[in-house]
């Protein structure tokens, strides 16, 4: 039996000061805790006035990360009560800096796992000596902390990322948190300043060589087959050299997921077919430049692809002639040497130009897109130049500056806004504030992938699906990009707000529940299932 201090230091069970009468009994806590007795909002009220003694961002993220490291359900409770002001205190924008001070500020595991890449490690036994309940576990989510965010290889600190990651299925579509493992895999930094600070806590040598690598990646893949054969490995934040190689090699053999190339490429084709309903062009027929070729640009070029296919007609060689991809060296075209097996699939023929495009309103002038797309970031790179010559052949320009934080945004939603006379149809990737242009107000939908990989994940979880198909990420696409009934009014937002993460949620939980069964995917019998997914959302309140 659970001792008092047990109790108190298990996160899933820990009630603090609502233990009842009765429990601090059963359970020996008399002398462990106060003597008044709290309900769990009088616990989320208390918490909340303490989170406003916190002066910055970060130090609000530190507090309620506290919470989470002590009492998971007041964790989510006071998280969901003010969904809209504290998802990007846990998530983007606020995790990037968390991630980068984690080794300063670290102070326990938070039931992550770390694993050392460079070392001959049983997996299956650690999975089996610290996980007590393995048969719960239905979602991992593993990163490397090769590639996070917009900010670069960080190591063992993107643990960070996998922790506030699994928060987000919890916050927006309800999954149990007794039921999820983050796991950080430890293969070494290319950061020389992190390697360097005697605090990091990583190890302080070069990423492992690919083979090693690729060894290590596959003893984890069996490990985890072997020990949670019902759970959902989700990939986050690895590297564009592994990221789509990983998710190729693995995605056929057990239900896997990148978030940030499927992920990603989903959300944003939700937010391309919101643009749509206001511009009358169907995305068959619009010419798409993408600047940031990287794990993201490819998975967003991928999902679009995929969409055009599926509903709009096109083969998939018509469709991949929408697009224009660019990164470092300008305009991707066949003639350059080291591109990666994604951007080879959308180079363009080099003998098509006369030249080499290597500026962006170089590329501009060319292709004359109507939609523009950023996922480099590369903070203002969709300048006034760019983004005027774009509206000289477009009358709605469809303008996606999706880099995060904010301070790598492509552009500001208020410049696009105002350089474009309110014509602009916008999308940011990190919240931006409405803008005010010439009476009107404008409303900018976030392309937040909280919007989108929580019911996904979820509806995977519920079916026990068998893998995650194209299909379930156009399922989860459409499920998001209709939930604004009117997008056509003067500034109204084009994506759901984060104040209706839930609500939109459980519309992408029931639609990718119904195209897994549909596609015969499933290996739970479900005969109702918007009652399976009702039944499956977890709410934060104190069991007896």
């Amino acid at each position: 039996m659970m001792n008092g201090y047990t109790r108190l230091n298990d996160p899933i069970q820990n009630k603090g000061t609502a233990f009842t009468k009765e429990e601090r009994e059963k359970w020996r806590l008399h002398g462990l805790i106060p003597a008044q007795i709290e309900t769990l909002e009088e616990q989320a009220s208390r918490a909340y006035e303490a989170l406003h003694t916190k002066n910055t961002p970060l130090e609000q993220h530190l507090y309620v990360m506290g919470l989470y490291s002590e009492n998971r359900t007041l964790f989510y409770k006071l998280v969901m009560d003010h969904i809209t002001e504290l998802m990007p205190i846990i998530y983007t924008p606020t995790i990037g800096q968390a991630v980068m001070t984690y080794h300063e500020n670290w102070q326990n595991s938070q039931d992550a796992l770390f694993l050392q890449a460079d070392s001959d490690i049983d997996i299956t036994q650690i999975f089996k000596q610290n996980i007590p309940h393995p048969e719960k576990i239905r979602m991992l989510v593993v990163t490397d902390g090769e590639g996070v965010l917009g900010i670069g290889d960080w190591g063992l600190n993107g643990v960070s990322i996998a922790i506030g990651k699994l928060a987000v299925y919890t916050v927006a579509a309800g999954l149990a948190p007794d039921c999820v493992l983050p796991v950080v895999i430890d293969a070494g930094t290319n950061n020389k300043a992190l390697r360097a600070d005697p605090r990091y806590l990583g190890l302080r040598k070069p990423r492992l060589q690919a083979d090693e690598y690729d060894a290590f990646i596959a003893k984890f893949v069996a490990s985890v087959q072997t020990s949670f054969p019902k759970a959902v490995l989700h990939w986050e934040d690895f590297g564009r050299d592994n990221a789509s190689r990983i998710l190729e090699t693995y995605r056929a053999q057990l239900c896997t997921f990148n978030d940030d190339i499927q992920g990603t490429g989903a959300m944003v084709v939700a937010a391309a077919l919101a643009t749509t309903r206001v511009s009358k062009m169907p995305l068959s027929e619009q010419r798409i430049v993408i600047f940031g070729a990287g794990t993201a640009g490819i998975g967003i070029a991928d999902q679009l692809v995929a969409e055009m296919v599926a509903n709009e007609g096109l083969t998939a060689e018509q469709a991949k002639s929408r697009f224009y991809l660019v990164d470092r060296p300008g305009l991707l075209t066949d003639d350059l040497p080291s591109l990666t097996s994604g951007q080879r699939k959308y180079a363009r023929s080099s003998e098509a130009f006369s030249k080499r495009l290597t500026t962006l309103l170089a590329i501009v002038k060319h292709v004359k897109p109507t939609m523009l797309i950023g996922c480099s970031g590369v903070a203002g790179v969709f300048s006034e130049d760019v983004v005027r010559e774009m509206c000289r052949h477009t009358e709605r320009p469809a303008i996606l500056p999706l880099s995060n934080p904010t301070k790598l945004a492509e552009a500001t939603a208020q410049d696009l806004i105002t350089w474009t006379k309110g014509c602009a149809l916008v999308v940011t990737g990190s919240p931006s504030e409405p803008v005010e242009y010439s009476g009107d107000t404008y409303v900018i939908g976030q392309a937040n992938n909280a919007l989108l990989y929580p019911g996904l994940g979820l509806a995977a979880v519920i079916t026990e699906a068998r893998g995650i198909t194209d299909e379930m990420l156009a399922a989860a696409s459409h499920a998001v990009a209709t939930q604004i009934s009117d997008v056509t009014n003067t500034g109204a937002a084009l994506l759901p707000p984060v104040a209706t993460l839930r609500e939109t949620s459980h519309a992408v939980t029931l639609a990718v529940v119904k195209k897994t069964i549909e596609q015969g995917l499933n290996n739970r019998e479900i005969t109702d299932p918007l009652q399976a997914v009702n039944e499956a959302i977890w709410i934060p309140e104190y069991k007896e």
